[in-house]
């Protein structure tokens, strides 16, 4: 028996059998629940450095305080739940084990009543509250014992893939299609639970169904791309809700004007005060710098990291943030890592503290181009790498971004600022069309009715809270 094979028998030998919490029934699982909150716990931490928190503390409480609700109407209301909003534009939410519960602006934004929140929050508790991502990471574990399977840089190196870093990864869990149900379940029963009328629910996925119409990029995927076909969703919800007999749904909450009062001036879609592409150059106007990347790659702007990798995935370059420390004694501590040694080639047109690399992985030996620089009392890292053959191929580009870099004067793009929310309450009833003509938007009508939970057409009462969005136009 092989050693791979030994490690594993003896985890399985070993591994605890759980009692789901929501089945009653005991299953096997190498992941405690102690060790379930301890890897969401640090997964959390890596979500909240690669994507950033929505910097608006009542935003904050008030998401905290339905989710804090919810869960303590669960079956596992002992965990240490925390519920937080990210600042980012794309429709989505998700669970990480062990309690942790993200959900971004955007699908704030496209939301009209708490009772809503509370149907995307109760379905992310459910997930937790069934072990779903601790089902995921035990079949992952089995998996990588097996075939061998381990990271792919160095740990100073990986820093700029944020999107295989641990919290991302579990983020991006697909759940099987018994696992969405459940979740979908769950949340119904902890909005009921928690007296929030469930009919909520059937807007929310109206809304998710026209939002995979027209995806908005973001720092993460749409929660398209990590759940079901919202329109099979909305009909199995329609079967519950009316299996519900003997419920009253007219006592129960929906929360339509606080939840809407939340939403005046929050930023709408991507914010370009943390960084935007014009084309193939980046600006960020909060850090005062520009950034060239080679034409054609597709770009990425995370919180800690703005990244570019080639149209054929075998090469990447960008910039991150290196710490508080001198550019000459970040250059050290990078070449002092176990596995990366300098190359002799002098890296001309470049900032002095520059070097040429080689760095071993678990799939070859990669080489590329790092240079630190301080600016604005940052210390930066620029790095481009490939796999050491291929070099001499993305040798100019690599240069070509890092030589790029430079502080951002220009008074219209340190000025710009996003687009923002604002509420109108209606003074007469209207049509949408007649609101947008006298109230207008700086999207699209189709958006407005999205975002309003409305079709075109649709007659809005007097004395409604209406959201348009106003402002946030780049300068060409």
């Amino acid at each position: 028996m092989t050693r791979r094979l030994l490690a594993l028998s003896l985890l399985l030998a070993l591994a605890a059998c759980v009692r789901n919490p929501i089945t009653g029934k005991r299953q096997f699982s190498l992941v405690s629940t102690q060790e379930e909150i301890s890897i969401g716990q640090q997964a959390a931490k890596d979500v909240q450095q690669s994507i950033g928190l929505l910097p608006d503390p009542q935003v904050q409480e008030y998401v905290a305080r339905v989710g804090k609700e919810l869960a303590a109407k669960s079956e596992r209301p002992e965990l240490p739940w925390s519920f937080q909003v990210l600042d980012d534009p794309t429709v989505n939410a998700f669970a990480l084990p062990g309690g942790p519960i993200f959900i971004t602006r955007g699908i704030l934004t496209h939301m009209s009543s708490e009772a809503e929140l509370a149907a995307v929050l109760g379905h992310e508790i459910g997930h937790v509250t069934a072990r779903h991502s601790a089902d995921q990471l035990t079949r992952a574990q089995v998996a990588q014992l097996g075939l061998g399977l381990g990271s792919v840089l160095s740990p100073d190196l990986a820093k700029y893939g944020e999107l295989a870093s641990a919290g991302l990864g579990l983020m991006l869990l697909k759940y099987g299609r018994e696992a969405e149900t459940q979740s979908d379940e769950l949340g119904l029963r902890y909005m009921l639970a928690a007296r929030y009328d469930p009919r909520e629910m059937l807007d929310l996925f109206r809304m998710l169904s026209r939002v995979e119409a027209g995806k908005e990029e973001g720092r993460l995927p749409t929660w398209l791309s990590t759940h079901p076909n919202p329109g099979d969703r909305l009909k199995e919800a329609r079967q519950r809700i009316a299996g519900l007999g003997g419920v009253d749904l007219s006592t129960l909450r929906t929360e339509p004007t606080p939840y809407l009062r939340l939403l005046q001036g929050m930023p709408y879609g991507q914010n370009p005060r943390q960084g935007f592409f014009q084309g193939a150059r980046f600006f960020h106007p909060e850090l005062r710098f520009q950034l060239d990347f080679p034409a054609g790659w597709k770009t990425a702007n995370q919180t800690q990291a703005v990244l570019g990798v080639s149209p054929r995935q075998d090469a990447l370059v960008g910039l991150a943030l290196a710490g508080n420390v001198p550019p000459e004694q970040a250059l050290r501590q990078f070449l002092s890592q176990q596995g990366v040694q300098p190359l002799p080639v002098a890296p001309q047109g470049l900032p002095p503290q520059a070097s040429y690399f080689q760095a071993n992985t678990e799939q070859g030996p990669v080489q590329g181009v790092t240079a630190f620089l301080t600016h604005g009392g940052t210390t930066y890292q620029l790095l481009g790498y490939t796999a050491a053959a291929q070099l001499p191929t993305y040798d100019a580009a690599f240069r070509a971004t890092l030589a790029s870099f430079r502080e951002l004067n220009d008074p219209a793009m340190l000025g710009v600022q996003p687009a923002r929310l604002e509420l109108v309450t209606l003074p007469e009833a209207m049509t949408l069309e007649r609101f947008h003509a006298r109230y207008p938007s700086t999207v699209p009508l189709e958006e407005v009715a999205l975002i309003n939970g409305v079709t075109p057409g649709d007659t809005l009462p007097a004395g409604q809270l209406v959201k348009r969005v106003v402002g946030g136009e780049l300068p060409r």
